[in-house]
């Protein structure tokens, strides 16, 4: 009786998994990639809520941090979703991956910077100064973008290409004058003396943006796909912004890293959510996410990282003409 019982128990069991969204048959599989960064941490409260399983997908996290390899991911249908800068997506949609803009995560407001010496004040200051960034990554953009308002020009400072970890570090050892990197070395930058940040994301909000995309590839087959992110992570936010520190824990886990690191992150990040997005993708608004993105595809041209100005087709949500 005892095995019949539980036979029928059993077969209950494996009913109702088979019956939920999470087992169903018709469940889609996707892989969302992004680098160890609170901006795009949101994805594991959506999955840790089960948001995507409510919309019938099954998706997997992961961390990639070598961003070298996106375009790649996207080309082998090793990854159909991404998290990362707006400005190198549109340059590996010009170099040809198949990638699409679903929505907008965050924008850095302070949780990247320029830090520098004491006897460096303004970026004017910045002549005949060594400075350590990466020029291929969005902190060159974000650098230009600062000294544009300056009454100086590049070729009149000295840069010393390196990575935003490794300038961070650079310029804590004494090596260079001034450095774009984020957090720690951001935070950490008096311990150096005299060192101090000279501007930061928060002085130019839209220069560093994360932006969702997905494969066009993928999404020609799932068309609801674009609803099923965006509705995903925008709940993720609505969740984060009412339960912060829950929140901060389950982002924490999954990216492994203390919840106060996190915490820390999120006070130099703004996270969009659904009413934010909704008019950052309205293009009746002054500096919207196209004109963001035109900005950069203009810059990157100009720069030789990409051939084509024309990012159409990498807003298939927008009413673009």
């Amino acid at each position: 009786m005892k095995k019949l019982l539980s036979a029928a128990l059993a077969f209950v069991l494996l009913f109702s998994l088979a019956a939920s969204p999470a087992f169903a048959a018709d469940t889609k599989k996707m892989k969302i990639a992004f680098c160890t960064w609170a901006g795009y941490a949101p994805l594991f409260i959506a999955k840790e809520n089960g948001y995507f399983t409510e919309q019938g997908y099954d998706v997997d996290l992961i961390i990639i941090e070598d961003e070298s390899t996106y375009g790649a991911a996207f080309v082998s249908n090793s990854i159909q979703g991404l998290g990362q800068v707006l400005d190198r997506d549109i340059i590996q949609y010009d170099a040809g991956a198949p990638e699409q803009y679903v929505c907008t995560m965050d924008c850095s407001t302070g949780g990247d910077g320029l830090v520098a010496t004491a006897e460096i004040q303004t970026m004017d200051d910045l002549a005949g100064k060594t400075v350590a960034l990466d020029k291929s990554a969005t902190s060159y953009f974000f650098f230009l973008q600062a000294l544009a308002d300056s009454n100086i020009t590049e070729d009149q400072i000295n840069i010393v290409e390196m990575g935003n970890d490794e300038a961070g570090e650079a310029f804590l050892a004494g090596r260079v004058d001034a450095a774009v990197t984020w957090e720690p070395a951001l935070s950490n930058c008096s311990d150096r003396e005299g060192g101090h940040i000279l501007v930061s994301s928060a002085d130019y909000p839209k220069a560093i943006i994360d932006v969702l995309t997905v494969s066009s590839t993928f999404a020609e087959k799932n068309p609801e796909v674009y609803d099923v992110l965006y509705s995903c992570w925008c709940k993720a936010v609505d969740f984060l912004n009412e339960n912060f520190e829950e929140g901060c824990a389950i982002m924490a886990a999954g990216l492994d890293l203390e919840a106060e690191e996190v915490m820390d992150e999120c006070t130099g990040i703004t996270f969009y959510n659904a009413e934010m997005n909704e008019a950052f993708n309205n293009l009746d608004t002054e500096d919207n996410i196209y004109d963001i993105a035109q900005l950069a595809a203009n810059f990157w041209v100009e720069k030789g990282y990409m051939k084509s100005t024309d990012l159409k087709g990498f807003f298939p949500t927008l009413a673009l003409d």
